[in-house]
């Protein structure tokens, strides 16, 4: 899917958006977010969207929506729909109250598996992972703008509550979230 919208206008029109219109995202919009943040770019190599240090891709992609949670599978563009559960207000309360992931159509949730860029980083996978979360969430936000959508990153979260409520395994840590919906239009004063 190839927008109208150019980078530069996503980077100028780009603004944290924290209240969402009671709207659904079509399946092509949450399939291209999705993309945006960990989609394949080179099939040969499996090269992805953002930039990996050592190409190891430590980070996983889950979404959630009102129809259940998904987890984003790069290789073959898939969603594995992992429960049918609407798990937004419960992601709302372990991000610290954070009331636009109730709200929002959709949450994607960035976690990463540390130990597959510690292997070869040792203690500077760390940063490495996060400076990866930042790339994925820098797409997310830009690829929402272009598609008509708003979005407000969030880094305010229990990381042991989060992992509770989408039912991570040991290793796997939620590092960020994105809210992305159509934002809610203000409304006019008589």
């Amino acid at each position: 899917m190839t927008g109208p919208v150019s980078v530069e206008q996503s980077l100028a029109r780009r603004r944290s958006v924290r209240e969402f219109a009671l709207r659904d995202l079509t399946l092509e919009q949450v399939s291209q977010l999705a993309w945006a943040a960990q989609g394949i770019t080179d099939p040969a190599s499996g090269f992805r969207t953002a930039p990996s240090a050592g190409a190891l891709y430590p980070l996983e992609v889950f979404l959630v929506k009102q129809d259940g949670v998904f987890h984003y599978l790069p290789h073959g563009h898939k969603l594995v729909q992992m429960s049918k559960a609407d798990l937004r207000a419960s992601l709302a309360r372990a991000a610290l109250g954070q009331l636009s992931l109730r709200t929002a159509p959709l949450d994607i949730v960035i976690t990463a598996v540390y130990e597959r860029t510690k292997v070869k980083y040792g203690a500077r996978a760390e940063r490495y992972v996060h400076l990866e979360a930042g790339h994925v969430g820098q797409n997310i936000q830009l690829q929402a703008v272009a598609l008509g959508l708003g979005s407000v990153p969030i880094g305010a979260l229990d990381d042991d509550a989060v992992a509770r409520v989408l039912g991570l395994p040991s290793g796997q840590r939620p590092v960020y979230i994105m809210a992305v919906g159509y934002a809610e239009e203000p409304q006019a004063s008589a």
